[in-house]
C-alpha cells in the first residue's frame, strides 16, 4: 500500500507545467503523493490558480505576493487578501510572502511592508501564512517576534534553507518547518542537522516545483511526484520509516491547513 504524502508547496501555474497537469498529478499519485497546494506568487494572477483548483479536486491554492514580486505589487491591502481567501473554499493559505535578500528585485522595506500585511491577513483568517525567507534571518526573526506579540497567526517556514536560529524561533512561536529537495542535496549537512532537531509534530515536506529537484532528478525540472524522495531522506534523518514520515507530515499538514478536508478520514 502506498503511503499518503502531501506536496505542501508547488507552483502548478508556472509555464513549466502548461498542459501537463493531468499527467503530473497521475505520476504523483503513482508515487503516493495524493494532495497538492499550488502557491501564489502574484495576487494579480489568482485567476490562473483558480482555473487549476477548479479542474482538479486534489489541488488547493494560496493567495499572496512573493517577496521578489513585492515591487510589482506593493500595495495589495490586507482586506483584499482576506476577501480572496474567504471567498473561495479552495484557497486555503496566505502567501507566499516574506523576505528575500539574495536577489536585488524588491527594496527591503517594501518586502517588509508587504509581508506585514500578509501576516495581518493570516492573523485575521487564521489561515496558514506561507513564509519565504532567504538570506534575511535577522530581519525575519525580528518581524516574526514583533508580529506574534500582536496576536498569534499560523505559519510555515517553507523550503527551509536558513540558519538554525530561525528554525528555533519559528518552532518556539508555534510555526511549522517545511523541507524541500534541498534536504537531499549532498552539500546540505547543516539543513539535515536542523531537520533532525525540529519536533516531529512541526515537520512538512514539499517540492517547490519546478525548482530544487532532489536526486536522482537533480538538475532537472522538479515535479510533485519527487516529494517522495525528500520524505525518504527526512525519514532517514529522523530515524524512522517512510510510512511514519508520510503519516506524520500529513497529520501536521491537515492540522495546519484546517480548511482542507482530510480524505484519509472520508
Amino acid at each position: 500500500m502506498q503511503p499518503f504524502i502531501v506536496d505542501s508547496h508547488c507552483h502548478l501555474d508556472f509555464p513549466d507545467f502548461e498542459g501537463e497537469h493531468e499527467a503530473l498529478i497521475a505520476r504523483a499519485k503513482d508515487a503516493g503523493v495524493q494532495l497538492f497546494v499550488t502557491i501564489s506568487t502574484y495576487v494579480s494572477r489568482i485567476e490562473r490558480l483558480k482555473t487549476i483548483i477548479r479542474a482538479h479536486p486534489e489541488v488547493y491554492a494560496s493567495v499572496g505576493t512573493h517577496p521578489l514580486s513585492a515591487g510589482d505589487e506593493p500595495d495589495v491591502p490586507t482586506e483584499e487578501l482576506v476577501r480572496l481567501a474567504e471567498g473561495d473554499e479552495k484557497i486555503v493559505a496566505i502567501g507566499e510572502a516574506g523576505l528575500d535578500y539574495h536577489y536585488d528585485k524588491a527594496p527591503h522595506d517594501v518586502q517588509a511592508a508587504v509581508f506585514r500585511r500578509h501576516i495581518a491577513a493570516a492573523r485575521e483568517t487564521q489561515l496558514p501564512l506561507v513564509i519565504h525567507a532567504r538570506d534575511a534571518d535577522d530581519d525575519m526573526i525580528a518581524i516574526l517576534e514583533e508580529e506574534s506579540g500582536k496576536g498569534a497567526f499560523p505559519f510555515i517556514l517553507h523550503c527551509f534553507s536558513s540558519g538554525r536560529g530561525l528554525a528555533e524561533v519559528g518552532v518556539a512561536l508555534g510555526g511549522y518547518v517545511s523541507f524541500s529537495g534541498i534536504l537531499t542535496f549532498r552539500s546540505s549537512d547543516e539543513i539535515r542537522s536542523i531537520a533532525s532537531d525540529v519536533p516531529m509534530e512541526r515537520l512538512l515536506v514539499e517540492t517547490d516545483a519546478p525548482y530544487l529537484a532532489p536526486p536522482p532528478h537533480r538538475g532537472k525540472r522538479n515535479e510533485p511526484a519527487f516529494v517522495r524522495h525528500t520524505a525518504e531522506v527526512l525519514a532517514e534523518v529522523k530515524g524512522v520509516d517512510l510510512e511514519t514520515i508520510a503519516k506524520t507530515t500529513s497529520d501536521n499538514f491537515f492540522r495546519l491547513f484546517a480548511k482542507i478536508p482530510d480524505p484519509r478520514h472520508a
